[in-house]
């Protein structure tokens, strides 16, 4: 599968099956390796010049807006895809592979009824996928609202234990709460174990001598219980603070910690159900923006193909996959199949060409192209 395609439309002097007869030759004597397929487009409704030249103004900027939604679509499926460990999906449009879709492209006359004018139908596909990015970024808003909660929970479990949840790694045993004594956990840097031992009968009056107890130690610090008399616990906080330690607020409750388990497995529920839901959204909803994309550049081949080759119309649309080695050769065989005419005006003005630009294209060429790139 290609991720970056030509789409062209090539002028038709006489007939253009005999124009496709003729490119398929040059294509399979010069530049065998490049796929190339026919891009049908129905007969739409032409409209006025100016409504088409108003059209073409826009085309360009709509083009940029409904391709930024397919990548961006696309790019999160990739992420929940990781996320979730899944192997990558062969994305699809109505369960045809997309890079098929584009190349076996069909006008959908029941969604855009060919009657239509043109400046309805650009509308339409504009203002259908601008809902779908408003409803992505709504799901996506609320599944990161949820894996946030999430990490912030997690952060607090695997944190340092300056900051970290302290109840998981509390016993009640460890705790004695009367109604003169209190145990306070104190957090003491990893290498003043030491001083902290020594020390902590002696940071205030009224401390059981020999009641502190490691129950914790990471990379940075060690948890420590500590107990004494309730009525001093504030001068020891201050007196701990002085020598580098770090008293913890904390009250055991089983409760509350069960409750904290019970939020905790709730919103990993949460997270999974909103994760599995938003990637179904999404595989469904990039195959109908990538729909919405291929009519839109039917849309555009037509209206610039109007205003480049004129009335009635009368050109031949095709899709390439040229390698990158190749695309001088097939851009050389493509002008080869436009009128000599029409080439030399096209070169004119420093190889700019009296029209360059038209449709918002950077690249001048005597035909109408532009790239079409499946992935961003």
């Amino acid at each position: 599968m290609a991720s970056r395609y030509w789409v062209v439309s090539l002028p038709v002097q006489n007939s253009a099956s005999t124009l496709w007869n003729s490119l398929q030759d040059q294509i399979s004597k010069h530049s065998f390796d490049t796929p190339l397929y026919r891009f049908n487009i129905p007969n739409l409704r032409v409209g006025t010049l100016d409504s088409l030249l108003s059209l073409s103004d826009d085309l360009l900027k709509s083009n940029t807006f409904i391709e930024g939604v397919s990548h961006k679509i696309r790019r999160q499926i990739e992420e929940l895809e990781r996320i979730s460990g899944l192997e990558t999906n062969a994305l699809t449009v109505d369960g045809v592979p997309v890079d098929s879709y584009l190349t076996r492209f069909v006008w959908d006359e029941a969604k855009y009824p060919t009657m239509s004018p043109l400046r309805e139908i650009v509308d339409g596909i504009h203002t259908y996928v601008a809902k779908i990015e408003d409803d992505l970024k709504v799901r996506v808003a609320e599944y990161n609202n949820v894996r946030g909660q999430l990490n912030a929970i997690n952060r607090k479990q695997s944190g340092s234990l300056a900051v970290r949840d302290l109840s998981n790694l509390v016993k009640p045993e460890d705790i004695i709460t009367s109604e003169h004594l209190v145990t306070l956990l104190a957090i003491v840097p990893k290498y003043s174990q030491k001083d902290w031992l020594s020390s902590y009968e002696t940071l205030t009056n009224y401390v059981v001598p020999r009641s502190s107890k490691k129950l914790y130690e990471d990379n940075e610090y060690a948890l420590y219980t500590v107990t004494l008399f309730g009525r001093v616990a504030d001068n020891f906080r201050i007196s701990a603070r002085e020598r580098g330690f770090q008293v913890r607020d904390f009250e055991y409750s089983p409760e509350a910690q069960e409750s904290r388990k019970q939020e905790l497995e709730k919103l990993m529920q949460d997270q999974d159900n909103l994760r599995s839901s938003l990637l179904q959204w999404c595989y469904a909803s990039y195959g109908e923006v990538f729909s919405s994309w291929m009519h839109f550049c039917a849309v555009r081949v037509f209206a610039e193909s109007i205003l480049r080759y004129g009335l009635p119309p009368s050109f031949l649309g095709c899709v390439l996959a040229p390698s990158v080695k190749g695309e001088k050769k097939v851009r050389a065989i493509l002008e080869g199949l436009c009128d000599s005419a029409n080439s030399t005006y096209w070169k004119a003005e420093d190889e700019g060409g009296a029209m360059a630009g038209l449709g918002g294209d950077a690249d001048a060429h005597p035909y109408v192209s532009f790239t079409i790139n499946i992935m961003a």
